[in-house]
C-alpha cells in the first residue's frame, strides 16, 4: 500500500512537471525561431522612404519586392547575440538602475518615506493605489517619455511591500497607471505629435474624446488593480507570484531596515531622487535626453547620495554589484526579445507584412476598416513597439486609405495611438516593459497571466471609442 502510494505520488509530480509554464527565456526563443521560419515562407519587399521636416517616413505606394533573404541556422542564433548588442543601452540601464536603487534602498529612505505615507493614510492601501496610479497616468498625459517610468517601479515595489501586497501589484501601480495616461496621450507631442503632423492636423486637437478616454482607461485599470490587491490581502496564496512575494533583493532591502523613523537626511535622499529625475525630463523635453542620459542622471545620483550617507568608495561598489546581479535575468531578457526584430529585420520582411495588412482595407466598409485598422495596430506593435516608429511607417500609409473610407483623419490618428499602446503591456519585444519588470523581479509570463484580463477591457474600451469616432465624424477639434 506504502509503494502504490509513492508511485502515486511520483506520477502527480511527473504530471505536474510536464504541465510546467515554460520560462520566458523558451517561450521568447520559440517567436524568435517563427521568425525565422518565416523569412523562408513570406516574401522580402520593402518601402521606399523619405525625410520631410526631420521626420523620416514611409513614401505610399512605394512598396516593392526584393531578393529574399531567409534565415539560416547561423542567423537565427547570431539574432540573440545582436539583439543583446542592439539593446545594450537599455540593458546596461537596468543594470545600472539595480545598482543605484541598491544603494538608495540601503539608506532605508525609501522605505522609511513609504511607511511614514501609509501611517498617515491609516494603512488605506487601496486610496493609495488610486492616488499613485492617477497621479502617473496625469504624468503620462504630457508625455513624459516612457523611459522614465522605469526609474519609479523601486517606489512602486516599496508601497507593495510595506502593504503587504506582491510585486506585481508594485509594478502595476506604476507602470499601469503610467501607460493608461501614456495610450490616451492628451496632450503627448511625441506620438500624438509626429502623428498629427503626418496627418496634417493640429497639434492636440480632438483633445475631448482623448479626456473621456484616459478618465475611463485609468477608471478600469485602478478598479482592477485594486481587485487583485485586495485578492492577494485577504489570502497572499492566490498571488501570481507563488511563494515568495517579492525577488530576494527586495526582501533582504526590506530586513535591513530597522528604524522606520523618516530621517531628515532619508528625506534629503529621497528630495535628491526627485530632483534628478525632474532634471531627466526637463532634459528630455529640451535637449532629447534618453536612455544614456538617464543612465548616467542615475550614476550621478548615486554618487550623490552616497556622498550625503557617508557611504564609503568599497561599500558603494558591494552595494552597487549586488543590486546589479539580482537584474542579470530581467535584463538578458530584453536583449532576446530583441532578436525578434533583428531575424525580420534582416529578412527584409517587415515593409511586407505591412503591406499585405494594409492594402486590402481599402476596399472595405467604414466602420469594419476602422476596426481592422485598430486591429492591425494591435498586432503590428508586437513587431514595432516604438510609438515614433509605429506612426513613421504606418501613419503615411493609413492617411489615403482613411480618406478613402470615408474616416476622418483625426479618427485615423486615434486608431494609432490606441494601436501603439494597448500592446505595450504584454509584447516581449518592449525595451520599456522588459525592463520594467526586470527593475520589478516579476516574471514575463507572470505578467502576462495578471494583465491579459485587463488587456481585453483596454480593447474593448478602444473598440467602442472608435466605433463612436466613426459614427460622429471625429474631427480635427
Amino acid at each position: 500500500m506504502k509503494n502504490m502510494k509513492n508511485m502515486m505520488k511520483r506520477k502527480v509530480n511527473s504530471s505536474n512537471k510536464k504541465f510546467a509554464m515554460p520560462d520566458a527565456f523558451i517561450i521568447i526563443f520559440g517567436i524568435v525561431f517563427l521568425a525565422a521560419i518565416a523569412t523562408y515562407f513570406i516574401p522580402a519587399g520593402s518601402y521606399e522612404r523619405e525625410t520631410v521636416n526631420n521626420i523620416t517616413q514611409v513614401i505610399p505606394n512605394s512598396y516593392s519586392l526584393e531578393e529574399s533573404n531567409p534565415a539560416n541556422l547561423m542567423d537565427l542564433f547570431k539574432s540573440i547575440q545582436l539583439g543583446m548588442i542592439q539593446s545594450a543601452p537599455i540593458i546596461f540601464l537596468i543594470f545600472i538602475i539595480g545598482g543605484i536603487v541598491a544603494i538608495i534602498e540601503s539608506t532605508g529612505s525609501i522605505n522609511s518615506g513609504i511607511n511614514t505615507l501609509i501611517v498617515k493614510t491609516k494603512g488605506r492601501y487601496m486610496l493609495l493605489i488610486i492616488a499613485v496610479a492617477a497621479g502617473f497616468g496625469l504624468i503620462a498625459t504630457l508625455g513624459v517619455v516612457p523611459n522614465a517610468v522605469i526609474a519609479f517601479i523601486p517606489i512602486g515595489i516599496a508601497l507593495a511591500r510595506s502593504l503587504n501586497l506582491d510585486a506585481i501589484v508594485g509594478v502595476a501601480i506604476v507602470y499601469l497607471g503610467y501607460y493608461a495616461g501614456m495610450v490616451a496621450g492628451v496632450f503627448d507631442p511625441t506620438i500624438l505629435g509626429l502623428a498629427q503632423t503626418i496627418a496634417e492636423l493640429p497639434l492636440f486637437s480632438g483633445i475631448a474624446l482623448r479626456i473621456v478616454i484616459f478618465i475611463v482607461l485609468i477608471t478600469v485599470t485602478i478598479t482592477y488593480i485594486n481587485f487583485y490587491a485586495k485578492k492577494v490581502k485577504n489570502d497572499p496564496s492566490k498571488s501570481l507570484m507563488g511563494d515568495k512575494l517579492f525577488t530576494d533583493n527586495y526582501d533582504e532591502a526590506a530586513a535591513t531596515v530597522e528604524n522606520t523613523d523618516f530621517t531628515g537626511k532619508q528625506k534629503l535622499i529621497v528630495l535628491t531622487f526627485f530632483t534628478f529625475i525632474l532634471i531627466f525630463v526637463y532634459g528630455a523635453f529640451n535637449y532629447d535626453w534618453s536612455i544614456n542620459e538617464l543612465a548616467a542622471i542615475f550614476l550621478i545620483m548615486g554618487v550623490v547620495v552616497a556622498l550625503i550617507a557617508k557611504i564609503t568608495p568599497n561599500q558603494f561598489i558591494k552595494i552597487f554589484m549586488d543590486g546589479a546581479r539580482s537584474l542579470v535575468y530581467g535584463a538578458l531578457v530584453v536583449g532576446i526579445a530583441r532578436a525578434v526584430i533583428v531575424i525580420m529585420e534582416q529578412g527584409n520582411i517587415l515593409d511586407t507584412i505591412v503591406h499585405a495588412a494594409i492594402v486590402p482595407l481599402e476596399s472595405t466598409s467604414l466602420f469594419i476598416g476602422a476596426q481592422l485598422l485598430f486591429v492591425f495596430n494591435l498586432f503590428f506593435n508586437f513587431l514595432v513597439t516604438s510609438g515614433s516608429g509605429q506612426a513613421s511607417i504606418i501613419m503615411p500609409l493609413m492617411v489615403p486609405i482613411v480618406d478613402l473610407l470615408g474616416l476622418t483623419r483625426q479618427t485615423g490618428v486615434l486608431i494609432l495611438k490606441l494601436g501603439d499602446g494597448f500592446t505595450n503591456t504584454i509584447t516581449p519585444t518592449s525595451g520599456v516593459l522588459m525592463a520594467v519588470l526586470a527593475v520589478g523581479g516579476v516574471q514575463w509570463t507572470k505578467w502576462v497571466r495578471f494583465v491579459f484580463p485587463l488587456l481585453l477591457m483596454w480593447i474593448i474600451v478602444g473598440v467602442i471609442a472608435i466605433g463612436f469616432a466613426t459614427l460622429t465624424g471625429y474631427g480635427p477639434f
